[in-house]
């Protein structure tokens, strides 16, 4: 064995030697930093469109259907995040939001009382307005016809009860919010409509530590290369190094990625605390996710769209029509009746569900008014920041890595890749290592 040793550093290239590890290292934070960049961007689709793609990809392995554009017939790349952002919600809300709190948890936490009151003040101004569009709509004649005072009468008393017509709109959405309102829907639509906003949740709490990884990528790399380098020299084969370049190329990627995910809770190995290090700042990472869902994702703003464009909205608007039209009746007072001779019962009945159905728009509107929907998205982040901090880090983890877990091949392909070709480099500039 002695003699094996003294052999090895007889006959040893030095330069050739330690170039391998030097090599390896640089090849792993390349590989790591590129990996970044093809986890983040483009956030768009870029490619071309191929005639006869979308047929063929039908037959393709699921692995290969799996690459960005390939389904859609085009080649090209869309970072790995952004074109799982659905997925990412989907699971986000099965996760965790879900988990987080009910849609009637959500919706009172954005104070119903406060919501009714900024209503009633946006809306009152209008009420007037809306009445005579109406009424000039519906019934001009007898509109026409009604002395001044009448119709300012008619005003004030539709503008008497619109406080407790707001409270009842108010109150039936939150009765009936688990029905009206699917938070895994919202949320997927909007990551959908917005992948930038994916790249965000882990960009904003997560750079310190993908910076990290892109750095160990070299120390990594290196640490692969030094049996790399003893295994090329001992045995002197020209296939040697793009070959083992594969599995560093692999193995290196494949520990970036352990090293920001795992493991979930702190645990020891040969004496060393390890513990993933998106893991180790979850609270710091729970108050950014909950700023980025609080002030773009479940906001008041985009709940009021999701109630009245939404996949329920005609069931929203029926029921606050339905509800709404004891307090028309109301505001016509006593002398409903006569009104109803004097129009006719099929007019009447017109005008009050023209009434119902203007006001259930206008009494949403309020919803959509940014100012007020920022102000209470503070509301949102505390749940979300309190019941994502009280997450089990697994279940943490779940929910950062889930949308990509599937995906992660292609990282680890494309350090295979880039192993090997650094293993042909290295073999062009240096030649075939062995005994000189």
């Amino acid at each position: 064995m002695a003699l094996e040793i003294d052999w090895f550093f007889q006959h040893v290239d030095w330069l050739h030697l330690v170039s391998v590890p030097v090599f390896t290292g640089i090849v792993g934070w390349l590989i790591n930093w590129t990996g970044l960049i093809m986890l983040f961007s483009p956030v768009r689709f870029h490619g071309v469109t191929v005639p006869g793609m979308r047929q063929l990809s039908r037959v393709l392995p699921r692995k290969l259907q799996e690459v960005p554009g390939i389904l859609q017939g085009g080649i090209g790349w869309q970072g790995i995040v952004p074109a799982r952002a659905a997925k990412m919600g989907s699971i986000a809300v099965d996760k965790a939001i879900a988990k987080l709190g009910t849609p009637k948890e959500f919706y009172q936490q954005l104070e119903p009382d406060q919501i009714a009151e900024h209503i009633v003040t946006v809306f009152e101004p209008e009420m007037p307005a809306m009445i005579e569009a109406i009424m000039q709509r519906e019934s001009p004649a007898l509109w026409r016809d009604l002395p001044l005072r009448a119709r300012q009468a008619v005003v004030a008393r539709v503008q008497a009860q619109l406080p407790g017509v707001v409270r009842t709109v108010t109150d039936e959405i939150g009765e009936h919010i688990d029905q009206l309102l699917d938070p895994k829907i919202m949320v997927i639509n909007h990551f959908q409509k917005n992948p930038a906003l994916v790249v965000r949740i882990f960009r904003d709490f997560g750079q310190r530590e993908l910076n990290l990884m892109v750095a160990f990528g070299f120390i990594f790399g290196f640490a692969l290369g030094v049996p790399v380098a003893i295994v090329d020299h001992w045995f002197g084969q020209w296939w040697l190094l793009p070959v083992l370049g594969v599995v560093v190329g692999w193995a290196t990627n494949a520990l970036g990625m352990w090293l920001i995910f795992e493991p979930p809770e702190p645990r020891r190995i040969l004496g060393i605390k390890v513990h993933g290090l998106f893991l180790r700042r979850q609270d710091q990472a729970a108050e950014v996710y909950a700023q980025i869902i609080a002030d773009d994702v479940i906001t008041l703003e985009n709940i009021g769209d999701f109630l009245l464009d939404g996949p329920r909205g005609d069931r929203t608007r029926q029921m606050l029509a339905d509800a709404m039209r004891p307090a028309i009746d109301g505001a016509a007072g006593p002398a409903r009746g006569a009104v109803r001779v004097a129009v006719g019962a099929r007019r009447f009945d017109s005008i009050r569900e023209a009434v119902a159905l203007e006001a259930v728009d206008r009494t949403i509107e309020p919803f959509k008014d940014p100012e007020f929907s920022k102000q209470q998205s503070e509301k949102i982040y505390k749940l979300i920041a309190t019941r994502t901090k009280e997450l089990p880090p697994k279940d943490f983890v779940e929910m950062m890595r889930a949308a990509i877990r599937e995906d992660e091949w292609m990282l680890y392909a494309h350090g295979a890749v880039m192993g090997f070709a650094g293993g042909l480099l290295h073999l062009a500039i240096f030649g075939v290592g062995g005994a000189t």
